[in-house]
């Protein structure tokens, strides 16, 4: 058994261009898919958010229409409030990553508004590529790789290919023209390769250690892979 660090979002709200707050959180499936992969699979779960709050669902990931139906609604909110783990995170401060065999970073909106700027999160992720641990991330997750600087000014995942919520997606879920910035471009500007899918289909990349994907239906996918190379 090994355990995992679940890197998650505190911010139940985004901030959009005009300054209101969208209300948010992390997207449950990305939470649920890999949790019970990993679960499954005989591995611990620790949850860390920024100063140990309890990260906030996004309600929207809740309803019947994200998630195919009523019945898939109930299960994912079900499983989420199986996952005892969301109760009591750790602050991420106190993170040791030798105490972790893998990283993973659920999206929802949240992580554009603490994680695409938190040093903490940055430094976990630095140290994290550099160890050759796995490290997943999907959806709006990779806003958290724009605060990863290298000793040297750059970011720390410039050349790395990834996937990640495109501009695209953004735009049909009716929120790209609201946004302050668009992840796929804010990553594309800092040096990062983004391998853009097709819309709301599953797209995982792999570059070394890093396990990306672009959207909810590619977390399952992702676990998956990062199961291979936990061995």
């Amino acid at each position: 058994m090994a355990k995992i660090l679940f890197v998650m979002t505190g911010s139940d709200r985004w901030t959009l261009a005009d300054g209101t707050q969208h209300p948010t959180g992390f997207w449950a499936e990305e939470a649920v898919a890999p949790y019970e992969a990993f679960r499954a699979a005989g591995h611990e779960v620790v949850v860390a958010t920024p100063g140990g709050v309890v990260p906030p669902v996004d309600k929207g990931s809740l309803a019947a229409e994200a998630n195919g139906g009523q019945e898939a609604a109930d299960r994912i909110a079900g499983a989420l409030a199986a996952m005892t783990e969301l109760e009591r995170p750790v602050r991420l401060e106190d993170v040791d990553l030798a105490d972790y065999a893998a990283v993973f970073y659920p999206g929802g909106h949240g992580p554009m508004e603490d994680l695409a700027v938190d040093p903490v999160s940055g430094r976990v992720l630095v140290e994290t590529l550099g160890s050759g641990k796995p490290l997943g991330v999907v959806c709006h997750g990779p806003a958290a790789l724009l605060a990863a600087v290298a000793e040297d000014g750059s970011n720390a995942f410039a050349g790395y290919r990834v996937a990640a919520f495109t501009n695209a997606e953004e735009l049909q879920a009716g929120l790209g023209e609201k946004a302050k910035w668009l992840l796929q471009d804010r990553l594309t500007e800092a040096g990062v390769d983004v391998r853009v899918g097709e819309p709301w289909a599953p797209n995982v990349v792999v570059d070394r250690n890093l396990v990306t994907g672009q959207n909810p239906a590619s977390s399952a996918p992702l676990a998956a892979e990062l199961l291979k190379k936990l061995g």
